[in-house]
């Protein structure tokens, strides 16, 4: 699955190179998706090589190559692409019940079953491991215990990735989160990276920058500005499966 700005690359990086044959620069990728800095970009480039929707060939200048593209994605036309290009930028593409997580997102209430249950909406993935988009619509409910709830609105999303399993978070839980747009420093929250890409980590806060810190050695901790991560909730619970 790819997030929306993801999937706009590539078939920004598609038609490019249908049409000039060259891929275009990261400058050029920056200012077609609307975005304040190239780190943007090279997360993004990395997520399609991961997730194997694009290839970088070694050792040469600006060397991408297009593997495949989504399913049910028709190119840019021409038009589409001169227009990008006249703005140095576009406003990408709102599909109901997909993309980043909104601070706006109308969230179903949770509902009482019995005294030792209570029915919370299930709202998509959450990255533990390389960003995606989460909170992306209501999928189903689950049944959990009330004294894993606070005060508050709760939801649940499914973890992908092993990022965080030293915190005791596998690939496959189910998190509880409640909703809200601050945390205190050493919580793990749902987090959302300019805008765009969500990620389950742990909150570390160093003077004017804000840390997301892996529960895995193999996780480098990843530094932001203040204005680049936006809270979506933090972690109450964990449910799982065997």
């Amino acid at each position: 699955m790819l997030t929306e700005k993801q999937k706009e690359l590539l078939l920004f990086i598609h038609d490019r190179m249908q049409d000039s044959g060259v891929p275009p620069s990261f400058d050029e990728m920056k200012d077609a998706l609307d975005l304040k800095s190239k780190s943007g970009i090279h997360r993004l480039i990395t997520a399609l090589v991961e997730r194997g929707f694009i290839r970088r060939l070694p050792h040469r200048a600006r060397a991408i190559e297009v593997i495949k593209l989504p399913e049910n994605s028709a190119p840019m036309n021409a038009p589409a692409i001169a227009e990008m290009r006249t703005r140095g930028g576009f406003q990408p593409s709102v599909i109901e019940g997909s993309g980043p997580p909104r601070t706006n997102v109308s969230l179903p209430p949770s509902h009482v079953i019995d005294a030792r249950t209570v029915s919370i909406p299930v709202m998509g993935r959450i990255a533990a491991g390389t960003p995606i988009s989460a909170i992306q619509n209501h999928t189903h409910d689950i049944a959990c215990p009330p004294d894993l709830l606070t005060n508050g609105e709760h939801f649940a999303l499914e973890v992908k990735g092993d990022s965080m399993i030293e915190a005791g978070i596998h690939d496959g839980d189910t998190v509880i989160i409640r909703r809200c747009d601050s945390a205190e420093n050493g919580d793990i929250v749902v987090a959302l990276v300019e805008k765009e890409e969500a990620t389950l980590k742990r909150l570390r806060k160093k003077g004017s920058t804000i840390a997301l810190e892996a529960a895995n050695p193999e996780y480098k901790t990843r530094i932001f500005g203040p204005d680049q991560v936006d809270i979506q909730g933090r972690l109450v619970g964990l449910l799982r499966r065997y």
